[in-house]
């Protein structure tokens, strides 16, 4: 073991050790039941039982982007590894063997021999990238990105990631902006394909009639964003026939966020969806996962959370668009910057302007995407190098 991995390693034992309080009693709430116990107490989370081609994504959108790869591969034995419950949900869509990725200080005596090893976007592991190279295996970037935000931070410790990047055979990057960036940190054969998230084919699984009024779709909103939209909704209803339906990012704040439309919600009806599964309320709360598609299907505009917030950095606006939606958004988009360029006609505002963005919505065209991306070059290599 070279001596800057022997470091690194009792540099995550201390970590462990520290964290374990902390880790122990997160393992209890709701939203870390299954991840906590799989990733740091390896609780039913063995090591992948064949060789194959190993994708790992961290959460719900890198496990949804992998479909349309997926279609075009010649292997049969696909392996999946996923930090986040909805990640891990998503990946099970699929013929593939799911499992949560261990934390780092596990990864030397999990991992064994794969094909090939996929990494989606930024998780960049030092532990993860190492132990795949000196196990045999082909190690390759997808999708991989580094946001505005996080850049002067890999600068910053460029002497790490150049270690952490040295173990890529090949990397698959979103923009040449990120072409750039890479190269800065080391990383050679560098190849830019765009983002693959353009190449989903973006489908409602079930259909809703269409509402005798303007539906206003709240999507993919975050702690801090749903109050706002709620207020200018009630303003905005006042002058016109419409209904707000809400859908959080994630699933552990449907009850807050709820409790947050009946403290807020002035002389309207509102309703859980998994509760009547209806949208008579004039605020209505989908509460269930899976649906936000075929939301969208019926959307007349779509306030797209996550971008009224730095931390989050925007969401996917591929989705709205697809199905016509005039897009709302805020304006901290780092994370999805690259997806903005291919959408058209959004409207990119503060949280003060929602109210005048549902206005100005009347008299705009419907938001729509203007390019698809061809992933062929990326299947190739993937199906070559098998």
């Amino acid at each position: 073991m070279k001596l800057f991995t022997l470091f690194y390693s009792i540099l995550l034992v201390v970590l462990y050790i520290i964290a374990l309080p902390v880790i122990f009693t997160l393992s209890f709430k709701p939203k870390y039941k299954n991840s906590i116990p799989a990733r740091f107490f390896l609780r039913n989370n063995r090591a992948f039982k064949e060789n194959g081609i190993w994708f790992h994504v961290c959460s719900f959108g890198e496990a949804k982007a992998l479909q349309p790869i997926l279609q075009k591969l010649e292997q049969k034995r696909v392996n999946i590894s996923t930090i986040t419950a909805t990640g891990y949900s998503e990946a099970s869509k699929y013929e593939a063997d799911v499992r949560y990725l261990p934390f780092e200080l596990f990864l030397p005596f999990w991992i064994k021999e794969q094909k090939q090893v996929v990494v989606l976007e930024a998780e960049f592991w030092y532990l993860l990238f190492a132990i795949v190279k000196s196990r045999g295996s082909k190690l390759i970037l997808l999708n991989a990105r580094i946001s505005d935000r996080s850049y002067p931070k890999y600068k910053k410790f460029s002497w790490f990631y150049k270690r952490v990047f040295k173990f890529v055979d090949k990397a698959f990057v979103q923009s040449i902006e990120d072409q750039k960036r890479f190269k800065s940190l080391g990383l050679e054969n560098i190849e830019v394909t765009g983002n693959i998230k353009l190449a989903q084919k973006i489908v409602a699984t079930r259909f809703f009639e269409k509402l005798p009024c303007e539906v206003i779709t709240a999507g993919s909103t975050h702690e801090n964003e749903e109050e706002p939209i709620i207020k200018a909704f009630i303003e905005h209803k006042k002058e016109n026939n419409s209904k707000l339906i809400i859908v959080p990012r994630h699933p552990e704040r449907f009850d807050s966020v709820y409790k947050l439309i009946e403290s807020n919600s002035d002389n309207l009806s509102h309703s859980r969806w998994s509760k009547t599964e209806n949208f008579e309320a004039d605020i209505v709360l989908i509460d269930t996962l899976g649906e936000l598609n075929n939301i969208y299907a019926i959307t007349d505009v779509a306030i797209l959370g996550g971008a009224f917030i730095k931390s989050a950095g925007g969401h996917n606006p591929l989705e709205p668009a697809a199905f016509g939606c005039k897009i709302v958004t805020g304006k901290h988009i780092q994370n999805q910057r690259e997806l903005f360029k291919y959408v058209k006609d959004v409207q990119f505002i503060e949280e003060s302007e929602i109210l005048k963005a549902l206005e100005n919505a009347k008299v705009l065209p419907p938001s729509s995407m203007n390019e698809k991306i061809d992933i062929s070059r990326i299947t190739e290599y993937l199906n070559k190098e098998n």
